[in-house]
C-alpha cells in the first residue's frame, strides 16, 4: 500500500506541471525588472520635515509616496533639553477610516500627513525624537522608525542627528531600477510575520484534523519517541514549504505567470488529493487497516516505526494548507516573492518553522501533555470522528474539480473514489483478492486523470446578476466611464475567499449597499489556471489570493487595495469613497 500512496503523490505532482499553461516570457519572475515591485527604502517611502514655527510650535510634515501610508496610532514624540523632558501636546489632521489586518480599527495618511507639536515649557534647545511606522498597499510592512532632530528653538533651525549617544544615521542610497533586496530590519520584521502566519494555519479546518491524529499519538510515547517524531513532523513542514517556494520560483523562472495554490488549479491534483483523504478517513473509521505505525501518525508513508510517517505528516500539512492564507502569511508571502531567492527561501522556511512550533512545543512541554487526557477508550472514538471532517474534504475537493471541469469530471471522480474504496477493502482480505485490488485502485488513478467538457457554469452563476465577469479590456472600459468598480479576485479552492464572500461581500446589505452606491462588482475567478489573472495579481504586488481592489469613479485616482480579511464597515467605507468624487488624497489633506 506503501506503493500505491507514492504513486498517488507523483501523479498528482506530475499531473499539476503538465497542465499548467505558458505564459508570456516577459512575465517570469526574474526575466523582467518590470515583474518585480519596487519597494521603496523607508526614508523615501516617507519624507519627514521639521520646522519650527511662531510660539515655540513645532511642524512636522510628511511627504507620502504613492501607495503607501502611514498609521496615526503609530506617531510618538519626545522632547528633551538639558533639564530633563518637555511634555508636548499635539495635534493631527483627520485620517483616512479602514480596518487593518494588523490593527483593526484605525486611520491611516496617504499622500500627507502634518503634526503641530506644542512644548510645555520654553526652552532655547532640545532633542526631539519622532517615530512612526507605514505600509504599502502591496503588502509590505516597514518596522518601526525613530527620526532624531535638534531642534534650535532661537534661530529655528532643525537639524537631522542620529540617536542620542549615537552618531548620525547614514541614509541609504536610493535602489537601483529592479532592486527590491530587504533591509535587515525589514527582513526580520517580514520573517517574524511568517512565523506568526504559519501558526495560525494550524487551526485551519483542513489542517485541523491531520494533527489531532499526530497529536493522539503523543498520548502513548516516550519522551525520546515525542522530540524525534516532533522534529521529524517539523523538518516535514519546513522542507515542504521551501520546496514549494522553489518550485513556483523556477516555474515562474521559466515562464509561467503563477501565484501561491497553483496547485489547486490542477483538476488532477484535486482528484488525487481528494482520493487521499477519503483513504485516511476509511482506514480511520476502521474500513481498512494500514498499520498501526501509519495511522498512528496519520501518513500513509509509514514505515514499521512511524518515523517517516511524522515526516509525511508534516508534508500533507502543508498540502492541505496551501487554500488558506492567515492575514499575516498573506503579507509574508508577498514580501517573499518580491525578493532574492535565498531570501524568498528563508522566509517561506520561517513559515514552516512557525506551522510547526505548535507540534514541537507539544512534544517537549509536559505542562501542555499533562492537560491532554489520559489514554483509553475514548481515543478510539475520537479517532473514528475524526474521519468525517476527512470525508467533508474530499467532498469539498471534488466539489471544486467539478467546478473547475464540470460536472461529468466530478461523477468520474466519485466513481474512481468508489473504486479505490472498493480495492482497499479486498486488499485487507489478501490471496487471490489483493489482484483485484490493485486493479481497482489503478482504474481509480486512471478515472482521476479523466476531463469532461469545461464547465458550463462559472463563479459568476452562483453569486447572481449583479456581478460581472472580469477583464482587464471591460474594467479598463468601466474606468474610462467613470464607473466605479470593485474587483474580487476569487477561487473555489481559497477557503479564505470563500469566508469572506459568505460572512461579507455576497449578505444582502453589501449586495444593496453596491447598487446604491453604483459600483460595478467584477469577479475575477481563478478556479481555473488563467495567465491574465496571473499579471492582474502581479501588478499589485500579489502572488496568491484574495485580493480585493476598489476603483474610484475618478479614472485617474490610484486603486484602493483592502486588506485579505474583510469586515463589513472596511467595505461600505471604500464603496464611500470609490463612488463619490472625493478622492483618497482629498480625504487625506
Amino acid at each position: 500500500m506503501r506503493i500505491f500512496f507514492a504513486v498517488l503523490l507523483l501523479l498528482s505532482s506530475s499531473l499539476t506541471l503538465a497542465q499548467l499553461p505558458k505564459a508570456d516570457s516577459s512575465t517570469g519572475f526574474f526575466n523582467s525588472q518590470i515583474s518585480e515591485p519596487e519597494f521603496l527604502p523607508v526614508e523615501e517611502a516617507y519624507q519627514l520635515h521639521a520646522e519650527v514655527q511662531s510660539e515655540g510650535a513645532i511642524r512636522l510634515n510628511w511627504q507620502i509616496a504613492d501607495s503607501y501610508y502611514l498609521y496615526q496610532h503609530r506617531f510618538a514624540f519626545s522632547l528633551e533639553d538639558s533639564q530633563g523632558a518637555i511634555e508636548l501636546t499635539h495635534q493631527l489632521q483627520p485620517g483616512l477610516q479602514r480596518t487593518d489586518e494588523y490593527f483593526g480599527e484605525v486611520e491611516v495618511y496617504y499622500l500627507d500627513a502634518d503634526i503641530t507639536l506644542y512644548p510645555q515649557r520654553a526652552t532655547d534647545r532640545g532633542t526631539l525624537m519622532v517615530a512612526s511606522q507605514g505600509c504599502a498597499d502591496a503588502g509590505l510592512c516597514y518596522p518601526p522608525q525613530k527620526e532624531y532632530f535638534d531642534v534650535d528653538f532661537t534661530t529655528g533651525l532643525v537639524t537631522p542627528t542620529g540617536a542620542p549617544g549615537k552618531p548620525a544615521a547614514l541614509k541609504m542610497p536610493a535602489s537601483e531600477p529592479g532592486s527590491t533586496a530587504a533591509t535587515a530590519s525589514t527582513l526580520i520584521y517580514m520573517l517574524m510575520l511568517a512565523f506568526l502566519g504559519g501558526s495560525i494555519l494550524n487551526l485551519m479546518p483542513c489542517v485541523f484534523p491531520i494533527l489531532s491524529l499526530k497529536v493522539l499519538s503523543f498520548a502513548r510515547t516516550s519522551d525520546r519517541d515525542r522530540h524525534l517524531h516532533g522534529w521529524l513532523y517539523s523538518a516535514g513542514v519546513v522542507v515542504s514549504f521551501v520546496f514549494a517556494a522553489a518550485v513556483l520560483m523556477a516555474l515562474q523562472h521559466a515562464g509561467q505567470a503563477i501565484g501561491w495554490g497553483f496547485q489547486l488549479q490542477s483538476p488532477g491534483f484535486v482528484i488525487a488529493l481528494a482520493y487521499l483523504f477519503v483513504a485516511m478517513g476509511l482506514s480511520l473509521s476502521g474500513l481498512v487497516e494500514f498499520g498501526g505505525g501509519m495511522m498512528n501518525t496519520g501518513s500513509s508513508l509509514a514505515d514499521s516505526g512511524g518515523r517517516s510517517g511524522s515526516f509525511f505528516t508534516g508534508v500533507l500539512a502543508v498540502i492541505v494548507a496551501s487554500p488558506c492564507t492567515a492575514p499575516f502569511m498573506g503579507t509574508a508571502l508577498g514580501f517573499a516573492l518580491t525578493q532574492p531567492p535565498y531570501v524568498a527561501l528563508l522566509v517561506f522556511a520561517a513559515l514552516g518553522a512557525g506551522m510547526a512550533a505548535p507540534m514541537l512545543l507539544l512534544g517537549y512541554s509536559s505542562t501542555l501533555r499533562d492537560r491532554m487526557p489520559k489514554p483509553g477508550a475514548w481515543m478510539e472514538t475520537l479517532k473514528q470522528i475524526l474521519a468525517f471532517p476527512l470525508y467533508a474534504t474530499a467532498i469539498w475537493l471534488i466539489w471544486v474539480a467539478g467546478r473547475q471541469t464540470g460536472v461529468d469530471t466530478m461523477a468520474v471522480a466519485l466513481s474512481g473514489a468508489l473504486l479505490l474504496a472498493l480495492g482497499l477493502w479486498l486488499w485487507r482480505y489478501g490471496d487471490w483478492r489483493r489482484g483485484l485490488a490493485v486493479v481497482s485502485v489503478v482504474a481509480a488513478l486512471g478515472l482521476a486523470s479523466w476531463r469532461g467538457m469545461d464547465a458550463t457554469s462559472d463563479t459568476l452563476t452562483s453569486m447572481g446578476d449583479d456581478k460581472v465577469a472580469w477583464s482587464e479590456q471591460r474594467l479598463q472600459a468601466l474606468r474610462d466611464q467613470g464607473q466605479p468598480v470593485f474587483v474580487d479576485v476569487t477561487a473555489d479552492w481559497c477557503i479564505t475567499c470563500i469566508a469572506n464572500e459568505q460572512a461579507v461581500l455576497f449578505t444582502d446589505t453589501m449586495t444593496a449597499a453596491f447598487a446604491t452606491h453604483g459600483v460595478t462588482y467584477m469577479v475575477a475567478d481563478w478556479t481555473n489556471y488563467d495567465a491574465d489573472i496571473a499579471e492582474f495579481l502581479r501588478q499589485h504586488g500579489r502572488y496568491g489570493i484574495p485580493l480585493y481592489v476598489m476603483y474610484t469613479a475618478n479614472p485617474s485616482d490610484d486603486p484602493i487595495v483592502l486588506p485579505q480579511i474583510l469586515t463589513s464597515s472596511m467595505v461600505l467605507e471604500a464603496l464611500e469613497i470609490a463612488s463619490s468624487s472625493t478622492t483618497v488624497a482629498a480625504l487625506a489633506d
